[in-house]
């Protein structure tokens, strides 16, 4: 492929598509050709002096870019991607992927039959540490305990926000599609079954949504997993940051700095420290090796983070990377989460 940049259309500019866009500034791999967004926000340095288009339609046919980044809230995000790559353009997409699986589904076929890359932006699947968890806990061996959870006490800025996203999808899907992607990562195994609870904390959301929720899954192999999020100003601090796997032979945990915030967006990928226990014992019950706390200094920030994300994207297009498991894997944990909400709104257990 040549290495004349890619020319990119970024559509969407809140905080995710401001930070995207400044990936693509910063990569001498890419173009920004246009800004797409319904009104019009102050651009950072970097973007400054740029026109934001109105209209992605509009945009997508005028320009023809090589990549579509799509930063819009979720329930335009299937009818863009299908779009741009029916146009002839590779799609990174933020998660979730859809907002139903049937529509992740034909997202998915569209990428297939049209020879196009699909990026879903799973940020943590570029994040060394998250990647270094997973690797620990796989060589654990299974079946696993997956306890996870990242509740957000927001105010302000932060709450008009989350309450923007409620409009559309509640925060065990719009979040909970991360952790569990990273337990599907490490047990391999198919989810046969999920259950979820939810309530509504808050009377300035839609009656039928809810900003707290909790998910249970199994999998196939006998792993069991657990995934809490909350949103908005009466949430605790209180244990909001859970990231651990357990399995006969031990556990892996991440372990938070005590002081971390939960509305701080860089707490939400910081790993701190990564503790490893080994179950196994000596003749006199006592351990044979302590535990490991491994140091992760010099971690990527958000935005370092959103830079290797789209350096992969760049990598997935110039050097033809097959990404079947990665597009598998968006379905996979986009279908568990809506299981979960809809088993919010039935109150039943979904087999999958």
């Amino acid at each position: 492929m040549s290495a004349q940049p890619l020319r990119v259309l970024v559509a969407g500019l809140g905080n995710m598509g401001l930070s995207h866009a400044l990936a693509y500034a910063a990569n001498p791999g890419f173009e920004i050709v246009g800004l797409v967004n319904r009104s019009t926000p102050e651009l950072p340095e970097a973007l400054a002096g740029r026109e934001i288009l109105p209209s992605f339609d509009e945009a997508l046919s005028e320009l023809k870019p090589d990549l579509c980044s799509i930063n819009t809230y979720s329930d335009s995000h299937a009818k863009f991607a299908i779009q741009a790559m029916e146009a002839g353009s590779h799609v990174f997409v933020e998660k979730p992927l859809a907002t139903t699986v049937a529509d992740a589904e034909r997202v998915v076929a569209c990428a297939r039959a049209n020879g196009r890359k699909l990026v879903v932006g799973y940020i943590l699947r570029h994040h060394p540490s998250w990647v270094k968890l997973i690797s620990l806990a796989r060589d654990l061996g299974g079946p696993y305990v997956f306890r996870m959870n990242l509740n957000q006490q927001s105010s302000g800025h932060t709450w008009a926000t989350h309450k923007a996203l409620m409009q559309t999808t509640p925060p065990i899907v719009d979040c909970g599609v991360h952790y569990v992607d990273v337990m599907c990562q490490i047990t391999d195994a198919k989810p046969v079954s999920v259950r979820g609870m939810g309530l509504r904390l808050s009377n300035e959301i839609a009656p039928d949504m809810y900003n707290y929720g909790h998910l249970q899954v199994m999998f196939e192999d006998g792993s069991i997993g657990w995934y809490e999020a909350g949103w908005g100003p009466m949430i605790s601090e209180t244990a909001f940051f859970v990231k651990d796997v357990m399995s006969p032979n031990g556990c892996v945990s991440i372990v938070m700095d005590p002081n971390a915030k939960s509305d701080d967006i860089d707490t939400h990928t910081k790993t701190s420290t990564i503790r490893l226990h080994k179950a196994d014992t000596k003749p006199d019950g006592t351990f044979v090796t302590p535990d490991q706390f491994l140091q992760m200094e010099g971690e990527p920030g958000h935005q370092e983070l959103c830079d290797l994300e789209q350096a992969y994207v760049l990598k997935a297009i110039r050097e033809d990377i097959d990404l079947d498991r990665h597009m598998t894997d968006a379905v996979q944990s986009l279908r568990i989460c809506l299981a979960a909400d809809e088993s919010v709104r039935t109150g039943r257990m979904v087999d999958l």
